[in-house]
């Protein structure tokens, strides 16, 4: 993390404002946020965001809970099994159980992918009830969900949703747009793709981002209605969000899109000097792996 993005969260504009103080004194600081939230939609290609979430698991259940409302709206009640790769993050389960979702698992095959023969049977078991399909793409295998398209249009032809985990998502800014692929919500790890320090205790940010049609459903201001809120403070940890802002800002969309492609070969490049001693577990059809590797 470079001290030059970390400089501004020490200035005292940032960070003596309290989260309530009356936005007519805090006009600079909110310019902030539209600005990361405007730049944050172009990198992933989705409409909104909510930077409430205070970490990646709590942008998980915000998302969560937008498919529920979702649903909910439309008198779509029985909707309430989430399907889950094994490839999975322990959160996805956990968060998809806080929002009141059944979990059912999907089997992955050799190569770690999402096995699509299980997927279609899941469906076929439980199409009417499906409420979404939580995938990480590409996956914590480590290797790019191949048949992430054919994923999304099965799902959707059940009317469910598709939430892609943006926790590796420092393997696809710049080079694709979530939604074009059918993507519909998504958290991001600021903590990670976008150079907030990692561990230590937090504060973490997850914002949660979506599609048009699930805008409606973001955490609501907990000051005005706290029924949908997830965090006690309406823009989250946002003493923090400088950080990212000036990490974009310096980088960009060449930097950032460069980034990505240097953490792709750095993977491989390390993948490929280890696997004579230590053999990566699972790769794509072509030898190849993601961002990161299982050895």
């Amino acid at each position: 993390n470079a001290t030059s993005e970390m400089i501004p969260i020490t200035w005292p504009e940032f960070s003596k404002i309290h989260p309530y103080a009356p936005s007519d004194q805090v006009r600079g600081y909110l310019d902030l946020i539209n600005d990361l939230e405007k730049i944050l939609c172009e990198c992933t290609g989705y409409s909104s965001i909510s930077f409430q979430p205070n970490a990646g698991s709590q942008g998980e259940f915000a998302g969560l809970l937008a498919i529920s409302n979702y649903h909910n709206s439309r008198k779509k009640f029985n909707k309430n099994i989430c399907l889950i790769p094994s490839s999975a993050h322990g959160t996805n389960p956990a968060s998809a159980i806080m929002a009141g979702m059944k979990v059912i698992i999907i089997k992955c095959d050799k190569l770690g992918n999402v096995d699509l023969g299980d997927l279609k049977l899941k469906i076929e078991e439980n199409g009417d009830n499906i409420a979404a399909i939580m995938i990480t793409y590409p996956s914590t295998h480590g290797v790019f969900e191949e048949d992430i398209l054919e994923i999304c249009k099965m799902i959707h032809s059940v009317d469910g949703q598709v939430y892609v985990d943006g926790a590796n998502l420092n393997a696809l800014v710049g080079h694709c747009s979530l939604p074009d692929f059918g993507a519909d919500v998504s958290h991001l790890n600021l903590h990670k793709t976008f150079c907030i320090p990692h561990g230590g205790g937090g504060p973490g940010v997850g914002p949660v981002a979506v599609a048009k049609h699930l805008k409606p459903f973001l955490p609501t201001n907990p000051i005005e209605d706290n029924i949908g809120a997830v965090s006690a403070t309406n823009f989250g940890s946002a003493g923090i969000l400088p950080i990212s802002y000036s990490y974009i800002m310096m980088m960009g969309s060449n930097g950032l899109k460069k980034a990505t492609s240097v953490a792709i070969l750095s993977a491989n490049y390390i993948a490929k000097k280890l696997d004579p001693f230590f053999p990566v577990l699972y790769k794509g059809k072509k030898g190849k792996v993601a961002h990161e590797c299982i050895i």
